[in-house]
């Protein structure tokens, strides 16, 4: 039987293998626990799913955006009249200065 070691990935390999996933992969999902870099999964069947939940692509613009509806820095949450957003929840500019921040 052969056993199988697993290495170290440099991280230029790794990259160029996850170029092709959402940048929000990078952060743990907060609907299915997933870890970082691990597939979004079912909670109820935990079977992994090709797509991102929405909480965890929320999660990933609000660490690495500002918001220019709200006008707040990454990491601190969006608000409307000056109350949180409901569920974590970022304004649609966000998501999109994110996307610009990634490409």
């Amino acid at each position: 039987m052969t056993r199988h070691i697993a290495a170290p990935m440099p991280d230029t390999i790794r990259h160029f293998m996850r170029a092709g996933q959402h940048p929000a992969r990078g952060t743990n999902c907060p609907w299915c626990l997933a870890r970082a870099h691990q597939p979004c999964r079912i909670p109820s069947s935990g079977k992994t799913g090709s797509t991102v939940h929405q909480q965890r692509k929320d999660a990933w613009a609000r660490l690495t955006a500002c918001c220019t509806a709200c006008q707040v820095t990454p990491g601190v949450p969006c608000h409307r009249d000056g109350r949180e957003l409901e569920n974590g929840a970022v304004h649609a500019v966000r998501h999109t200065e994110a996307e610009v921040a990634a490409a």
